[in-house]
């Protein structure tokens, strides 16, 4: 059996949309979710899923070694980061080496890095008259949005689009393939 550990920071659609993709697939499963906010509502998404999920502190994950430790505890084949906004620390990226995945709402390298997320970025996009945009799914490393890309989807940017209709675009193209890339990084 494949486990996968998801950390979150917000709403959890994401992260509910990789549960209900692998709800059913006996050889891969949704060990835990993680967050970094006690409030934020992808917890209550993941236990109406049956699934365990608690909350952590800065001082947990970057300090002292219990997110790790409780990483470690799972051994996780796969640790997503779905809407997740902290850095990863040194010691869990060494020790899960290649098995940390982000997604990104745009086509890296372009608008990456620290403060490039959600409507930073649409708004970026936006601003600079892109013709396109997208997702990537990415390895995760020691610097933000720098890690090896795994895969990319483009659409393109519409005449006069807001940044919160492309944010929508973006989002089906999440829905659409992160489950589906998750599942071909697992599967080797």
């Amino acid at each position: 059996m494949k486990k996968i550990a998801i950390l979150a920071s917000g709403s959890g659609t994401n992260a509910e949309n990789i549960i209900n993709y692998f709800k059913n697939n006996h050889n891969i499963t949704i060990e835990i979710v993680l967050s970094n906010k006690k409030e934020a509502l992808v917890l209550d998404r993941a236990k109406q899923h049956g699934i365990s999920a608690m909350a952590f502190s800065r001082a947990s994950f970057y300090e002292k070694t219990h997110v790790l430790d409780l990483l470690k505890s799972i051994n996780p084949d796969v640790i997503v980061l779905a809407g997740f906004l902290w850095k990863m620390p040194e010691n869990i990226i060494t020790s899960f080496p290649d098995k940390i995945i982000n997604i990104h709402p745009a086509l890296l390298p372009k608008y990456g890095g620290k403060g490039m997320y959600g409507m930073n970025v649409h708004q970026a996009v936006i601003e600079n008259k892109e013709q396109e945009s997208g997702i990537t799914i990415h390895y995760i490393n020691e610097e933000y949005d720098e890690g090896a890309i795994i895969f990319q989807a483009r659409i393109k940017v519409l005449p006069r689009q807001t940044p919160e209709e492309l944010a929508q675009a973006i989002h089906q193209l999440e829905y659409e393939h992160f489950p589906k890339i998750i599942a071909r990084v697992l599967n080797g």
